[in-house]
């Protein structure tokens, strides 16, 4: 119980930590801090994307692979009366700003603002309604003036981020804001954890990566991949739970929280790393569910698939509901599958492995 205790301690405390694309540095070091006692050495690349290592000496080299960054907001204009734009960093939703609050991480510390928005006796109930657009969402800091928003430590290219924090719902749901993708560095961590605990020795380097900027293009992936240059890449990160409202299951497919892990059938997941990890979750009954891809995952599998001239890589998601959102939502027990799978699956991989299709 004090194992799961720490495991849980260590998750609420990681999501917390506000790691906006670029600025991961801080949940980073909480990360680095977790999974530094399970393996032989933690190393980090320029842009801050974090891996620790077992077996650093040996040739045949698998990653297991999650991001760290979650959305969030730039300063981008100050009026001169002391209201601020903004940009997205990542693919940040304008349809819930209006009245959050949030917090802007200036030169001088982190301050408070909300996105307002103008009352509904004032905007009327009709067809031209506003809707909130990347041109109409505004943020207040509660200044009057360009000159006070900048004595409070605000200039444009501060980070914003949303304060909300973790909690669980109906001992059922894990629900918070960066559960894409912190909780796939949760999963990787507590995989190397249990490789520790149950003292399993690997024939191969293992890299436990989690890497930054994937929510702008894939890029901290695509840059530790020339790095590390592995062998074989299994990168887990959230997909959508189509199960809730206004979600097309003929655009989108059939997954739902709760089911398991969804192994993801596209043209960048190798076919014979797929099939282990799928006859892995058969052989020790771990539930699973399957989804296809038609062009690219849209993940960190396809920066790994197209590096150092092709890396079998596959990929295992969580199912979530409500991406992007504030109140992000995954099962606990799904949670648990995806560490499991990802386990099972690493103790059958063999250097002598046969990885071309002909």
């Amino acid at each position: 119980m004090a194992d799961e205790n720490k495991s849980l301690n260590f998750l609420k405390k990681y999501l917390n930590t506000a790691s906006p694309t670029g600025y991961e540095h801080g949940g980073q070091k909480i990360w680095m801090d977790y999974v530094a006692p399970f393996v032989d050495k933690v190393e980090f690349d320029h842009y801050g994307t974090c891996y620790g290592i077992i077996n650093p000496e040996a040739e045949f080299k698998v990653v297991i692979e999650a991001h760290a960054d979650e959305i969030s907001w730039y300063v981008n204009y100050i009026t001169d009366e002391g209201l601020i734009y903004v940009i997205r960093n990542g693919g940040s939703d304008q349809m819930i700003a209006p009245s959050k609050v949030v917090q802007i991480h200036g030169e001088k510390g982190v301050v408070k603002g909300v996105f307002g928005w103008p009352a509904i006796h004032t905007r009327g109930i009709s067809s031209d309604e506003p809707v909130p657009k990347l041109e109409n969402i505004f943020i207040d800091c509660g200044a009057i003036s360009k000159q006070e928003v900048e004595d409070l430590g605000i200039f444009v290219g501060c980070m914003i981020t949303y304060p909300d924090e973790f909690f669980e719902l109906n001992d059922r749901y894990y629900v918070c804001r960066a559960l894409d993708n912190r909780i796939g560095g949760y999963m990787i961590a507590e995989a190397a954890r249990m490789l520790k605990e149950n003292q399993k020795q690997l024939p191969y380097g293992l890299y436990i990566t989690n890497s930054v900027q994937e929510e702008v293009g894939l890029y901290g992936a695509d840059m530790i991949a020339d790095t590390i240059k592995p062998n074989i890449a299994i990168v887990t990160d959230v997909t959508h739970d189509t199960g809730t409202p206004m979600i097309e299951k003929k655009k989108e497919g059939d997954q739902k929280c709760g089911a398991g892990p969804v192994i993801f059938f596209a043209p960048s997941v190798h076919h014979t790393i797929r099939s282990l990890i799928v006859e892995t979750a058969k052989e020790k009954d771990i539930p699973f569910q399957r989804a296809a891809a038609s062009r690219a995952t849209g993940t960190d599998t396809d920066a790994f698939a197209h590096s150092n001239g092709g890396v079998p890589s596959a990929l295992i998601s969580l199912p979530l509901r409500y991406m992007h959102t504030t109140v992000e939502m995954v099962s606990k027990e799904d949670v648990q599958h995806v560490i499991n799978l990802m386990y099972e699956t690493l103790l059958k991989i063999e250097p002598g492995m046969n990885l071309k299709y002909h």
